[in-house]
């Protein structure tokens, strides 16, 4: 089967989100493309390279050149791992859709058992699901099982345990998620509420071939925070339960404050007077604080602002890897012509090349 079917609807796309994977991209092609080529049916792997600094880009065309399956989609800043991720599953083209990190973490070999299970038993989504997390470090593992039982009570029994954003989806659920306005998409929280009917494909998580992690404990919390506000109102809910709280603890005081008097025994007592007003100042800033933080999301909701920006794809636009400048504040490329609108090069006779400029993630047409 000729599985290099330019431009045809391939039956499988693989979106790779990358940053900063110089070390890693050659291990990984060699480990995937085999995988890929032994399931005999058509496929693209569309590697996002996420603003990367490095030669991550570069080294990605290089193996373009003799693997034309192979598509670069290049955001023209770091947008995060799931905006690269929304980036990639926007302008994925295949009938199923798999997303897995460049890391080999999680083994490209259980693709063609995800795409098997996916066909035989009619389901829309595949979820690969750790079962051995032996390489993570303890407390790799121990943050992870606390995160997965809060969001199974946030978000619904439905959520797989230990599922991570390794998955097989079908094109049905890559529309949906196309016309969702999500800003910022938790995917491994997002699918699973959507409803379709799902399989689970159990694994061994390996340790990292080459590099760091690009997941440190920072952005760990962040993912956290992120899956809580976007599937539940429960922080506004905890304001609302320390503003109960307060209120009866001032009544409290206030009948304590009542009988001193009584008593005769009224004395100036500054310094429950300064606990008094540390304490409720401090709850009344934490809430605060919460609904700040929802207004905030609603703020950049209604901007509408693009939450990453596409500044070359390898599938519409012709290049020579040998003529691509990757430097910063050059155009994704060079083809000899002037540059167009976001850095686009324009035919010498006034024609602009494919469109490579960016859209909203969430937006139809991306």
């Amino acid at each position: 089967m000729d599985i290099s079917a330019a431009g045809a609807t391939p039956d499988l796309s693989v979106v790779v989100p990358m940053y900063n994977e110089q070390d890693v991209v050659a291990v990984f092609v060699e480990r995937l493309r085999p995988v890929l080529d032994g399931t005999g049916t058509t496929y693209e792997v569309v590697a996002v390279d996420d603003g990367s600094r490095d030669a991550t880009a570069r080294l990605l065309l290089d193996h373009a050149r003799s693997w034309p399956q192979l598509r670069l989609v290049r955001l023209r800043r770091n947008s995060g791992h799931q905006a690269a991720l929304t980036a990639g599953l926007h302008r994925a083209r295949g009938r199923w859709v798999v997303s897995i990190d460049a890391d080999l973490q999680d083994p490209p070999e259980v693709i063609p058992e995800m795409l098997a299970t996916a066909r035989d038993r009619g389901v829309d989504v595949v979820y690969g699901v750790r079962a051995d997390r032996s390489t993570d470090t303890p407390f790799k593992r121990g943050t992870a099982g606390l995160y997965y039982r809060l969001m199974r009570r946030i978000v619904g029994a439905d959520l797989p345990a230990q599922a991570g954003d390794f998955r097989l989806v079908s094109r049905d659920v890559v529309e949906v998620l196309r016309r969702l306005p999500e800003r910022t998409p938790v995917y491994r929280l997002l699918v699973p509420s959507l409803g379709f009917a799902a399989a689970e494909v159990r694994y061994s998580r390996a340790a990292r071939a080459a590099g760091e992690t690009k997941y440190p404990l920072r952005r760990m919390i962040a993912l956290a925070w992120d899956s809580t506000a976007n599937f539940t109102a429960a922080p506004l809910r905890l304001a609302t339960w320390l503003g109960v709280v307060s209120f009866a603890a001032c009544l409290v005081l206030a009948v304590l404050g009542l009988v001193a008097y009584a008593d005769g025994a009224t004395i100036p007592g500054w310094t429950s007077l300064f606990v008094a007003v540390l304490l409720f100042s401090a709850v009344q800033l934490i809430c605060l604080g919460l609904l700040g933080e929802y207004v905030g999301r609603i703020y950049r909701t209604v901007q509408d602002r693009p939450t990453h920006l596409v500044g070359f794809d390898s599938a519409e636009v012709p290049f020579d890897s040998a003529e691509v400048p990757f430097d910063s504040g050059e155009a994704p490329f060079g083809s000899g012509g002037a540059a167009g609108p976001g850095g686009v090069p324009v035919d010498p006779a006034g024609a602009a090349d494919a469109p490579a400029v960016a859209v909203a993630a969430g937006r139809a047409g991306d």
